[in-house]
């Protein structure tokens, strides 16, 4: 509407030679992308009777300079109609792939209750990319008859594959936290899934495929935790008096899907893990979030001596301090587990 009134006040008030008809012109074409359909068609009317307008006051209606003028701008507001039907249309589309992304993330990564056995539990994703939801991160949490079981894991690449893989993984965790007796053979069948033939995509790099995980198995009758680290950042015991332990693993295994490059057997990490204590469990989305500088956020160093009401609130407190101290620009996908021994 302003550049409409300029042009009027422009063509009317300058001598003939000069022309306002780009600023007529402009009107519609800016309404298309921003206005609805009906704003852009009002717009592109008032555009053309308001150039018309102004050759009838300077009465030269009938003049080859003065027909082009209208021609042009008529011309301007009819392709503005159409760029507008067709923005429409891709910003329906886009909604729509959003819609069946966060339903696939909700079918793939499921949100956990927030209550399981006595436990409070909060689980969060934060993607790199934005508008996206589901990347090559994972977490799930499961009620066993051996006690609450979990595992956060990192699928290395990205796109379907990594998709496809976080799938596998998750779906074999929870068929075999529910029938395996030790930590150990979860951890065993999670591999075997991974590698199993069909699972691997047939491409250049399928031998570098692997999944780095972490598996905490907590006992309902023991104020303990047991973990079994498979190349993942170790998980963080935050105490009530916000005394925090790293929960680092002796000695790493590999990676799961790397198996062909030999077998180290899985060990225990069997720590205590008190009433009101928090475990969080994370990707190095977190650990490796750079700053302009180049400097790396350091979670430990972060929550000592800090006190969180609850899993969700220390989750919030991580994700948006990461953000700040990215710039609001992850390079790396996030997904964030922590569970509080109520």
């Amino acid at each position: 509407m302003l550049l409409i009134v300029a042009g009027i006040i422009y063509d009317y008030f300058t001598p003939s030679a000069f022309t306002a008809a780009p600023l007529f012109t402009a009107a519609p074409l800016v309404a298309a992308p921003l206005y609805s359909l009906r704003g852009t068609v009002l717009t592109g009317v008032l555009a053309v009777g308001a150039v018309l307008l102004v050759h009838y006051l300077l009465d030269i209606v009938l003049k080859v300079d003065a027909v082009t003028e209208s021609v042009t701008v008529a011309t301007a507001a009819v392709l503005a109609v159409l760029i507008n039907i067709l923005v429409r249309r891709s910003h329906e589309r886009l909604a729509s792939v959003r819609e069946i992304a966060e339903f696939a993330q909700r079918a793939v990564l499921p949100e956990p209750d927030a209550r399981i056995d006595g436990l409070d539990v909060a689980a969060r994703y934060e993607a790199a990319q934005a508008d996206a939801f589901i990347g090559g991160d994972l977490y799930a949490v499961q009620d066993s008859p051996y006690g609450v079981r979990m595992v956060v894991g990192d699928v290395r690449g990205k796109g379907m594959a990594a998709v496809a893989a976080v799938a596998v993984v998750i779906g074999a965790f929870r068929e075999a936290a529910e029938q395996e007796e030790s930590l150990e053979a979860v951890a065993r069948r999670l591999e075997r899934a991974l590698t199993r033939p069909g699972t691997r995509h047939e491409s250049p790099d399928a031998f570098e495929e692997f999944t780095t995980a972490v598996l905490a198995e907590i006992p309902y009758d023991e104020d303990i935790v047991r973990i079994v680290n498979r190349g993942h950042p170790p998980p963080l015991l935050l105490h009530p008096d916000g005394t925090l332990v790293t929960l680092a693993a002796e000695s790493f295994a590999l990676p799961l899907g790397m198996s062909e490059l030999g077998i180290w057997p899985d060990r225990v990490l069997t720590a205590r893990f008190p009433r009101g204590a928090t475990m969080l469990l994370h990707t190095d989305g977190l650990s490796e979030a750079r700053d302009p500088r180049g400097e790396f956020y350091d979670p430990a160093a972060r929550l000592a001596g800090r006190v969180f009401p609850g899993p969700d609130a220390l989750l919030t407190a991580l994700a948006g301090e990461v953000r700040r101290h990215t710039g609001g620009a992850l390079t790396d996908d996030m997904a964030l587990l922590a569970v509080r021994r109520v």
